[in-house]
């Protein structure tokens, strides 16, 4: 088994606070972006939203989130020593491939199953448990973001 990423928050607490810490950054990143893409100060005040800048931040935190990456057969033995964790499955069951990312405060685990495509895969499970489970941590959308951990 491999690790990537160097993020994983063990409670709601840690990933409310590096979120909101990515804020800063996210727009300092739009604003150069902007900047390469040559905007005029009136092409970058209609441009460059609230909802631009968070999606920035939103990309910043899931590439950040560790992943395992490992056979089946070691997904489903952490599965198995974890079995108290929903576990969310993206991809066909019959690929020889995992990559996975556990949220022990919601205990659960989203994979993403891939043959070859290793940095997609990557991508797309950052992407998933972002969406599925981090976003209503982060914004306050979920019970689980309403208890302090």
């Amino acid at each position: 088994m491999e690790r990537e990423g160097s993020f994983a928050p063990e409670t709601a607490a840690a990933a409310r606070e590096r979120y909101e810490s990515l804020g800063p950054t996210a727009q300092v990143v739009v604003k150069e972006v902007a900047k390469a893409m040559e905007l005029d100060r009136e092409q970058y005040r209609e441009r460059v939203t609230g909802a631009v800048v968070e999606t920035a931040r939103d990309a910043m935190f899931a590439e950040t989130l560790e992943v395992t990456l490992g056979t089946r057969e070691e997904f489903e033995q952490w599965c198995s020593d974890h079995d108290d964790y929903e576990v969310r499955e993206i991809g066909n069951e019959n690929v020889d491939r995992v990559v996975w990312h556990a949220v022990p405060f919601e205990d659960v685990v989203v994979a993403a199953t891939f043959q070859d495509e290793r940095e997609a895969a990557m991508g797309t499970l950052r992407r998933q448990v972002f969406g599925s489970v981090y976003r209503g941590v982060v914004t306050g959308e979920s019970a689980t973001a309403e208890t302090e951990e």
